[in-house]
């Protein structure tokens, strides 16, 4: 309804486009003596107008359409109402800061002037025409065009009479001409392939139960050193139904057998591979069509609060992982938008990812960065979320990563760094911290990059976390190696402490170790047979947990799986029956309540006086040992790592008389060894050794490692 003056005579127009209506008319509402108005049908497909004179003013009013069926309906014109975005919402989305963008743009369900129905709005600056589509209008873009706010780009209009479950895209008209049906970049829920339409669904319906546990998380908020220990999850593999056509496990049936077993191995957190919705499987997550959306496959969206809110409830953190480092090229999704490269950079040596084929995201626009912090901040929102694992960060924080020379753009320094993106996770990672005290922000990040878990303040990019990929790398190569050719390779177990506590690193054995042909965790293991390789597996397990470091396991690697991860398939359960599999998998629990048991292993993993070497040089005989502590050494762990092939009894230099009880030893028979080990402890005897008064001589079977924790009177 608009005012209009028609032949010198004031008053208001009316126009419709009702799809197969017959006949239509304007009903006042609300006015003491309501009127209806007959309007003119001026074009078959359903175009209808009429002009009410003297009526100066616009008033408030239905349309009553009768169809040739014998049916009428008489709902609400979506034009009639004002926009739901103000001035100061658009001005703060065109600059980059408005946080909770995610509460504005996209597909809300609201109350407008006492009627209920679905807001849309989308950004979409240089579309010539954009339609919100649905079941509710056939899919014809004619039915509800929406109202461009303008300069800012945002497109919006409010449709009375939706709810919850409609299904719906936005149909663009580009300035070529050319059509294109795009799902909501901040869409909440999606339907599956082939067709990917967005849903309706207000994502904070959910009751949660967890005030004590986020409480709890936040008091803690100052203390970075904390006891964290990671079990990796892949939803869809980590167990499945098979007598139910092999399908994955639902959010609410996950939350329960994964609670159950995570406690039962000692774990403290959860940590999920991307969520994220994702057409495809085979992606693992990682190419998101959907970024404010828990994929569709293990239930809607309040399962998986459901899922998070009873993980709390039994005491494991979640932790999500989060992709914004670039997006996949489906024609549906973000790629070229409004028809232009709008999410990201139009040249290809700037928005072209070589590796994985996707689109990088243009982080110097800000309307782009303003998606992306919303995102983050909308999962930890909206879904209580107790971290963000970051993923591919070195593929943002470098111009010329994986590209040759000329394929890349310097910065306006001339270097090669992205200025841009690294501003980007600045800005991310503090506003976390800011509005979520407690939350963890973790990088995977794999280059030298200084300061990656540093404060903002201090330069630093300002995540909590890094994982430690240097010496995961190191390590792996070294037990990749027979035994007989490990002292050649010594240094790769020992370089690592020259740069331990440059970072607040996360020790980690991930899902990117165990597939794409580079064998299991089992596998990488040096030697011939199975006995062997869970040896070896073993004493990585233990020189891990005693390692500083947080830490993180893909699942699957605590039992010692034997094949490569799929993302199609359960992992195999069954190996648990066989000792050298299930031998592994206590072992881990082991080191799990060890870790948790004692602040001296788990609230010290960032403190360089908390780890002295006692002996690393004796490569020869394949052992190192180091020491564990509290800063005045009141507590003390010795571990004693043989990596050799040979039976050995070694005297190792202790700091301090007393006895020393062996707390681990991964030859128990227990976990699958042959038993040999050290009696329960050893007692110091006032021989000099590795530069102390004291010293244990201690048994070293093949491929064992011992930890001993000193008591002072037993």
């Amino acid at each position: 309804m608009h005012p209009l003056t028609y032949k010198r005579t004031k008053g208001v127009v009316v126009r419709a486009f009702i799809r197969d209506a017959t006949a239509c008319e304007v009903v006042e509402v609300g006015a003491k003596l309501p009127g209806s108005f007959p309007m003119l049908l001026v074009a078959k497909e359903g175009m209808f107008e009429v002009f009410i004179p003297r009526r100066p003013e616009v008033f408030r009013y239905q349309l009553r359409a009768a169809y040739a069926n014998g049916e009428f309906r008489q709902f609400y014109d979506p034009y009639c109402f004002l926009p739901t975005l103000g001035d100061q919402d658009l001005y703060l989305f065109n600059e980059g800061n408005e946080h909770r963008i995610y509460e504005k743009l996209g597909a809300h369900l609201r109350t407008l002037e006492g009627v209920p129905g679905v807001s849309f709005a989308v950004w979409a600056p240089s579309a010539a025409r954009i339609s919100v589509v649905g079941n509710f209008n056939h899919w014809d873009g004619r039915c509800h065009p929406m109202r461009s706010l303008g300069s800012s780009g945002v497109w919006e209009l409010f449709v009375p009479g939706l709810g919850e479950g409609e299904l719906y895209k936005f149909e663009l008209r580009d300035q070529r001409g050319e059509v294109h049906l795009k799902t909501d970049p901040y869409g909440t829920y999606f339907e599956g392939p082939p067709n990917n339409a967005a849903i309706v669904c207000e994502p904070k319906k959910f009751k949660w139960s967890d005030a004590a546990w986020l409480e709890r998380r936040r008091a803690e908020s100052a203390n970075l050193d904390r006891p964290m220990s990671i079990y990796e999850v892949h939803c869809g593999s980590w167990r499945r139904i098979p007598e139910d056509a092999n399908r994955p496990l639902s959010y609410r049936e996950l939350a329960v057998q994964l609670a159950d077993y995570a406690l039962e191995m000692g774990f403290t957190h959860i940590e999920v591979m991307p969520l994220a919705e994702h057409p495809f499987d085979g992606s693992w997550g990682y190419q998101v069509t959907g970024f404010f959306a828990p994929t569709h496959r293990y239930g809607p969206p309040e399962d998986f609060a459901w899922f998070v809110d009873y993980l709390h409830g039994r005491g494991l953190g979640v932790i999500l992982d989060w992709v914004p480092a670039h997006f996949p090229r489906d024609s549906f999704a973000l790629a070229e938008f409004d028809g232009t490269h709008l999410y990201e950079h139009a040249d290809p040596r700037q928005g072209a990812h070589m590796d994985w084929g996707t689109l990088i995201f243009n982080y110097g626009r800000n309307e782009v960065r303003c998606f992306l912090i919303a995102n983050a901040l909308a999962w930890i929102d909206r879904y209580h979320l107790d971290g963000l694992r970051v993923d591919a960060v070195a593929s943002m924080l470098y111009l010329d990563y994986s590209r040759q020379e000329g394929q890349w753009i310097p910065n306006k320094f001339g270097g090669r760094e992205n200025l841009e993106a690294i501003d980007f996770l600045r800005r991310v990672n503090d506003l976390v911290h800011h509005y979520y005290p407690g939350v963890a922000m973790i990088a995977e990040e794999s280059t030298s990059f200084p300061g990656i878990s540093r404060p903002t303040q201090a330069g630093g990019v300002g995540f909590d976390y890094k994982w430690n990929m240097g010496w995961m790398n190191d390590t792996l190569r070294y037990f990749a190696k027979e035994p007989v050719v490990r002292r050649h390779h010594q240094n790769d177990l020992t370089f690592g402490m020259l740069y331990q506590y440059a970072e607040n690193f996360v020790t980690v054995f991930s899902h990117d170790e165990v597939v794409h042909g580079k064998a299991s965790m089992l596998f990488k293991m040096g030697g011939w047979h199975i006995a062997g390789k869970a040896a070896n597996l073993r004493a990585l397990y233990a020189h891990t947990w005693m390692w500083p470091g947080k830490k993180l396991l893909f699942m699957g690697g605590e039992f010692a799986q034997s094949r490569e991860w799929a993302h199609d398939s359960s992992l195999d359960w069954h190996l648990c029956q066989y000792v050298d599999h299930e031998g592994v998998r206590l072992l881990v629990r082991d080191l799990n309540q060890l870790y948790l048991s004692d602040p001296v292993l788990s609230r010290n993993d960032f403190n360089s006086q908390g780890f002295r070497w006692l002996s690393c040089q004796d490569a020869d005989a394949n052992v190192i040992s180091y020491l564990r502590s509290d800063a005045e050494e009141k507590v003390l762990y010795a571990a004693v790592c043989h990596f050799g092939g040979a039976m050995r009894d070694f005297r190792v230099g202790v700091p301090r008389r007393g006895f020393w009880r062996e707390v681990i030893n991964t030859n128990s028979q227990y976990y699958g060894g042959t038993g040999v080990g050290n009696d329960g402890g050893r007692a110091a005897e006032d021989i000099p050794h590795d530069g102390f008064s004291q010293s244990i001589r201690v048994t070293l079977p093949p491929l064992s490692v011992f930890v001993f924790k000193w008591n002072s009177t037993e």
